[in-house]
């Protein structure tokens, strides 16, 4: 006679098959609880148990695990949970903690290669602070588009708050859309992401620089300089939005500024201004053994030296005419737009025998589209609103460092990369 809910299986020889159990072990963490039902379930009485699986936690102090075993149903009535009854209360004794033992019909299925398996999604949420609107709409768009979350953890509670979702059941374009809705009206950041060996392969990144490695915009503080600064302004704001044709626009915003004398590149490039975050992310990305670069619709006048006392692995960017000492009012060489921009990623990318889908790029702009599409990830940073939307990932946080988490890299893992 079996249990009624839970059936003892029965394989086509008459054997009894594998039966299952979930223990669960909650309280204030201690050393050597989960030493103590391990060894518990090991000295177990009958017939030895095969564990399945394992998840462990701890959140400020207190310790939940849960350990899936499977073994032979014993004789008679009652499921292998009955059998484990007394080791968890043995461990509930000797530990202090709070012990359950359930029966659960999933460890009795067959386990092996791709047995089981479905495509995870990680989903990280970010804030200053992130509000529980923002978890519960996160959740519930998740179950809208029947996805489950399988996982949360905290990936940083600085500069920003971070929790990565890992979820299984759901489609990344189904996720983003509803997932972006969520972001909107609760003010947070979420991004979404394939789990797998994707996403921990990338080994390579490029940013932009105006507006995103630095803060503003170096031709406006050139054009200010020439007193057109207005004009300039306007027509970078158009060629941002993607009105206007980038290498058109840029040609219109370097012509006026002929006449000025090279020394004004020197007095602009001294006067940037990095973006909160920008060393940390650079500094924890090379000692994690990234490539990194930037790549610019601005000028190598500016980039140059700004990579090398960053000590980036490589820089592309168009490079100002220069005649007599004065800007002349044109550039030299091949200009890099929205499609050089994709170009230099490709080239760095060959250089460095890394595949793009094994590399990142972060711009704010229509000319980063293609660069963005272009990489295995593409993050739009403090992006126009068009670009966010196009971008496989957006960050609205005024920190360059939010980047780290969107990786899946958490506060702990900076902390360690520092010098």
């Amino acid at each position: 006679m079996t249990d009624a809910a839970h059936p003892a299986p029965i394989d086509p020889t008459g054997t009894p098959a594998p039966a299952g159990a979930l223990l669960t072990v909650t309280g204030a963490d201690r050393p050597g609880v989960t030493a103590t039902l391990f060894a518990a379930l090991e000295a177990a009485a009958g017939e030895p148990v095969e564990v399945v699986d394992v998840e462990q936690v701890i959140v400020h102090g207190q310790l939940v695990l849960g350990v899936v075993v499977r073994g032979t149903a014993p004789a008679g009535d009652g499921t292998l949970a009955d059998r484990l009854g007394p080791v968890a209360a043995d461990v509930a004794g000797r530990t202090g903690m709070h012990v359950t033992v359930v029966p659960t019909a999933e460890a009795a299925a067959e386990v092996g290669p791709g047995a089981g398996r479905t495509v995870r999604h990680q989903v990280i949420v970010l804030g200053a602070p992130v509000p529980p609107a923002a978890v519960a709409g996160a959740a519930q768009a998740i179950a809208g588009v029947g996805g489950n979350i399988d996982a949360i953890r905290r990936l940083s509670d600085y500069p920003v708050t971070s929790f990565e979702l890992t979820v299984s059941g759901a489609g990344s374009t189904e996720l983003r859309t509803a997932l972006a809705t969520v972001a909107a009206k609760t003010g947070t950041d979420v991004a979404v992401e394939q789990a797998g060996f994707a996403r921990r392969s990338k080994r390579l990144i490029v940013l932009d620089v105006d507006s995103t490695l630095v803060r503003g915009e170096v031709i406006d503080e050139l054009a200010a300089r020439a007193g057109r600064a207005a004009e300039v302004a306007r027509i970078t704001a158009a060629a941002m939005n993607g009105e206007l044709d980038f290498e058109q626009s840029l040609r219109a915003r370097v012509a006026v500024l002929a006449g000025l004398p090279v020394s004004v590149l020197d007095e602009v490039r001294e006067h940037l201004v990095l973006t909160p975050g920008a060393r940390t992310l650079i500094r924890t990305l090379q000692r994690l053994g990234f490539r990194c670069g930037i790549v610019s619709g601005g000028f190598t006048q500016i980039t140059d030296p700004l990579a090398a006392a960053l000590g980036l692995d490589f820089a592309a960017a168009n490079t100002l005419e220069v005649a007599d000492g004065r800007l002349t009012g044109g550039l030299v060489g091949e200009v890099v737009d929205r499609a050089g921009k994709a170009r230099a990623l490709a080239r760095f990318a060959a250089e460095h025998s890394i595949p793009l889908e094994q590399t990142v790029a972060v711009g704010d702009g229509a000319n980063d589209l293609d660069m963005l599409n272009a990489a295995g990830l593409g993050i739009a940073f403090n992006a126009k609103p068009f670009v966010r939307e196009q971008a496989h990932a957006a960050l609205n946080q005024p920190y360059l460092d939010a980047v780290l988490q969107v990786l899946g890299f958490t506060r702990d893992d900076v902390l360690d990369a520092a010098p």
